[in-house]
């Protein structure tokens, strides 16, 4: 896959992560065995929609890297080590019962775009 067709795609995925998170905390968290108890709860949520909708946002700014150039590596390698923490961190919170029901789909989720970009990152290296 094109390093454009990649960041796009990781862009719009941390997008619509994030306009949810903002937007329907309510609805979302639940799913994952999470309750918002109050506005501060609720807050936090949209708070965390800062972040994912920035890297969505860089995601999307960088998708004209050329092949193989500098600035493709750095952005493949930020986003590949970005999903790995993901990784950790869900991961934690599912083993330890934080996350219970859909909460299992987060590392999952997040493996899957650490494996992308690493796959692109190689691709790029080449």
């Amino acid at each position: 896959m094109t390093n454009k067709t990649y960041l796009t795609a990781h862009g719009v995925i941390y997008a619509f992560f994030a306009l949810a998170l903002f937007f329907a905390p309510g609805i979302l968290w639940p799913n994952y065995g999470l309750q918002l108890n109050d506005q501060y709860a609720v807050f936090l949520s949209q708070h965390n929609s800062i972040f994912l909708g920035g890297i969505g946002i860089i995601s999307f700014l960088h998708r004209n890297a050329d092949h193989g150039s500098e600035t493709a590596k750095i952005i493949l390698t930020g986003l590949m080590w970005t999903n790995i923490l993901g990784v950790i961190i869900t991961l934690y919170a599912a083993l330890t019962g934080i996350f219970t029901g859909f909460g299992w789909s987060d590392p999952i989720f997040f493996a899957l775009l650490a494996i992308l970009s690493f796959v692109q990152l190689r691709k790029n290296n080449v």
